[in-house]
């Protein structure tokens, strides 16, 4: 069923994808299992959009579906154990990048485990980053990107902010699309996270929450 969900998304068959989350979640699939399957919806729906097979429609049409189905797993996720505010995580989607759906997964999941969450939102320039470091004092930056755009934007946004004397004591990560080591070290990020999960790993690591 988790295949027939990833194709039912990357094909852009809405109705089709939010029946199946609702028959998975009534099945009693983990909400985890749903999400990985959405991000590799998304995966493919990237690779479509850098190949010009799919455009900005399909785009904002997958956005759309993810938010629709992290609505319908927000009840079960929820369910988790509520604990006390660990931190603070910054995050944004870089400057050139309008996709927040890897973003919003991130942000829900860092809530539902403790953490203070603001999310900058899309599009989101270098220098709105320096700013709200400076008055939301995070521990923990998360910059996202969906695009292969986004790798210059993450590493101008990471000198931005260490050329504002801000980077030491901050830990960054970044996620999203093709991101990986590679891109981690090109950026001067400290850490990729591959999914919603592997960044609330980091951020918990980072701050020193068990």
């Amino acid at each position: 069923m988790s295949e027939k969900l990833v194709y039912a998304i990357a094909d852009m068959r809405e109705d089709e994808a939010l029946e199946l989350v609702k028959e998975m979640v009534n099945s009693g699939v983990e909400p985890m299992a749903i999400l990985d399957a959405a991000r590799e919806a998304m995966a493919i729906v990237g690779q479509r959009f850098e190949e010009g097979t799919y455009f900005l429609p399909e785009l904002m049409l997958s956005g759309e579906m993810l938010n629709q189905i992290t609505d319908i797993l927000k009840p079960e996720l929820a369910k988790m154990p509520e604990v006390k505010r660990r931190g603070k995580v910054l995050i944004g989607t870089v400057k050139g990048d309008i996709h927040d759906i890897g973003k919003n997964i991130v942000t829900f999941m860092l809530d539902v485990n403790g953490f203070d969450v603001l999310d900058l939102g899309v599009d989101v320039s270098p220098e709105k980053f320096v700013e709200a470091i400076q008055d939301f004092k995070p521990q923990v930056i998360g910059l996202s990107g969906f695009l292969t755009l986004a790798f210059d934007s993450m590493k101008e946004t990471i000198d931005a902010i260490e050329t504002a004397g801000l980077r030491d004591g901050i830990k960054i990560m970044i996620g999203g699309g093709q991101v990986n080591e590679e891109i981690q070290k090109y950026a001067g990020a400290d850490a990729y996270g591959r999914d919603a999960m592997a960044g609330v790993n980091l951020a918990q690591k980072w701050i020193g929450a068990e």
